[in-house]
């Protein structure tokens, strides 16, 4: 039953968001409350939700920081240097884009956060991909296998959490 109740929110927050009836934030707020409501956990439903704020906090908080600091970085140019190194070397040619794709996103990646690695190999390969034709899927999934490579380092981004004693 709670897998269906699962399925359907998923399912009624997408068509929310798609149809505009709800904006992102309000949606993601009010959606699983009135789930969690429907499955019956009522009295239980607040001290979840402090539960699951006091465990998601710290990380969501680091992954903020992250994305408005690259970000920044970005704005400032930081990376200009090695995108500039790398377009010297793609030109115009598919093949040379995608080995100068999966080289920045390799280095970028060595930070251990996927999501910087995205901002920064999209907003700076995206435009080079709408210029020579090719589909931006091709960047997704060239960015997705460097990055998924190099989240095994130490460092990055954990696959699971290992139980602790």
């Amino acid at each position: 039953m709670l897998v269906l109740l699962g399925f359907g929110m998923i399912a009624v927050f997408m068509t929310l968001i798609m149809t505009k009836r709800l904006a992102p934030v309000p949606a993601l707020i009010l959606v699983p409350v009135l789930f969690g409501l429907l499955a019956g956990s009522g009295p239980e439903l607040s001290g979840a939700v402090i539960s699951s704020i006091k465990s998601v906090g710290p990380t969501a908080c680091l992954l903020f920081f992250a994305i408005i600091f690259f970000g920044l970085m970005i704005d400032v140019g930081m990376f200009d240097p090695l995108i500039r190194f790398i377009l010297r070397f793609v030109h115009h040619d598919p093949v040379r884009l995608a080995v100068g794709t999966a080289l920045m996103t390799s280095i970028v990646s060595l930070d251990g956060d996927g999501s910087t690695t995205f901002i920064i190999v999209t907003s700076a390969f995206l435009p080079l991909y709408q210029r020579v034709g090719m589909h931006p899927w091709v960047l997704t999934c060239i960015a997705a296998t460097a990055n998924g490579v190099l989240n095994t380092v130490p460092w990055g981004d954990p696959p699971f959490e290992h139980p602790r004693p």
